[in-house]
């Protein structure tokens, strides 16, 4: 098809990128942000969509309509930032705080590579479209979603903060929300992501003994830290078996283990031993492995440590099933993105399979075919903080443009 030449106005993008920046928009804490994509959408004439996920959590919907008769793409980006800025350790990076600054031919802010560049870039690629006078024969829906980090409720971490993983794109497609194909815009370097890993999030407990100290003497192997020290050393020797099993790899990618948290004991009262503690474990699993397979070869893992230390009174809970995603090299989107990065960076865009989760979890599941394509962040300026090249974005903008053409048609 023959593609119209179109122009994505620099400053405008800039612009744009600068206000979401500016907007707070921490897990639980995304409605600002909601509201402030639905005035940029009514400014450009897209017709508005609002889902109430919970207070003081939405998800905004834009739709540019089509003509008529063609495909419907969905652009999807989340508006949480993976921080608040206010972290101890964060609070004197610029870059890590929610005022956009220029610097180097560079944007920084809070949320600017993941993802707020993105939801910018799909802004301005149908405005270009609107600018040239392009009319498409399809629907360009652009979903601002809540809720898409990495995080979950557990313990006495409760409440809409802590309430990510797909969150808002769940409510998405289980209220109107859905399509024909999504590119998710996540910063891939410029890469296509035709494939992510899934997560699988399990704790282990040992149990132990609760005593004073004054009368622990003689009884230390009866503590359970450190018989979860043994746990920890026996939980090592299993992660090789699962980053090395073939069964885990995909597309050339090894599965991987994290050993993200242990918890036990009480550090206001160290007069006394703890009745149990916990490791935390992230797993990630291909999308070629079912979660529930996953899930009782991790706990099958759990029995052989209670069957190795049978007096720790070892235990095991899955709480994270996020399934990973894949989509087929010869579906017409990828095509699509590969010809229109080639018009625009003048070469085609490598492949990735990723090790983090995103939403296009929840949207496969749904039947929308998804991928993964994004901006390059570059190295991270540890001085500065979180940042995207303009250029990168100007040229993204243009990409997702002629991506809408090729997928929806031009009328």
């Amino acid at each position: 098809m023959s593609i119209p030449e179109i122009t994505v106005d620099r400053e405008r993008l800039v612009e744009t990128a600068g206000r979401m920046i500016d907007v707070h928009s921490f897990t639980g804490d995304e409605e600002g942000m909601a509201e402030l994509m639905v005035e940029l959408y009514r400014a450009s004439g897209l017709n508005v969509q609002w889902q109430q996920v919970e207070d003081g959590r939405a998800n905004a919907i834009g739709t540019w309509p089509g003509v008529g008769g063609g495909k419907t793409l969905m652009f999807n980006g989340h508006m949480d930032t993976s921080y608040s800025g206010r972290e101890e350790w964060l609070r004197g990076v610029p870059g890590f705080q929610p005022k956009h600054f220029i610097d180097g031919g560079r944007l920084y802010g809070l949320g600017i590579s993941n993802m707020k560049g993105a939801l910018a870039c799909y802004l301005e690629a149908v405005r270009s479209l609107q600018d040239a006078g392009v009319r498409l024969e399809g629907d360009v829906m652009i979903a601002a979603v809540a809720g898409e980090i990495e995080k979950t409720q557990y313990g006495d971490a409760q409440g809409a903060q802590y309430r990510g993983y797909a969150a808002g794109t769940r409510y998405l497609v289980s209220h109107g929300g859905v399509a024909d194909m999504c590119l998710l815009g996540e910063p891939t370097e410029g890469k296509v992501v035709l494939c992510h890993y899934g997560s699988l999030w399990l704790r282990i407990r040992a149990h132990g003994n609760f005593i004073h100290t004054a009368f622990s003497e003689g009884k230390r192997d009866q503590n359970a830290i450190l018989r979860l020290h043994e746990v920890l050393s026996a939980v090592q020797e299993w992660i090789p078996t699962w980053e090395d099993d073939p069964a885990n790899g995909y597309g050339g990618a090894r599965a991987i283990v994290n050993v993200g948290a242990i918890e036990g004991g009480f550090g206001w009262r160290v007069s006394r031993t703890p009745h149990h503690a916990d490791l935390f474990l992230d797993v990630r699993v291909p999308p070629t492995k079912g979660m529930g397979v996953a899930r009782r070869e991790v706990l099958d893992m759990v029995r052989g440590l209670a069957e190795r230390f049978p007096s720790y009174g070892i235990e095991g809970e899955v709480y994270v099933t996020a399934p990973g995603a894949e989509i087929d090299e010869g579906h017409e989107l990828v095509a699509a993105i590969d010809a229109s990065h080639e018009e625009v960076f003048g070469e085609l865009p490598s492949r990735d399979v990723t090790r983090w989760f995103s939403d296009a979890s929840a949207l496969t599941r749904y039947g929308i075919p998804t991928v993964n394509y994004g901006t390059s962040t570059g190295l991270m300026d540890v001085e500065k903080g979180e940042n995207l090249e303009i250029d990168g974005l100007v040229r993204t903008a243009e990409t997702y443009a002629r991506v809408a053409m090729r997928i929806c048609g031009v009328a």
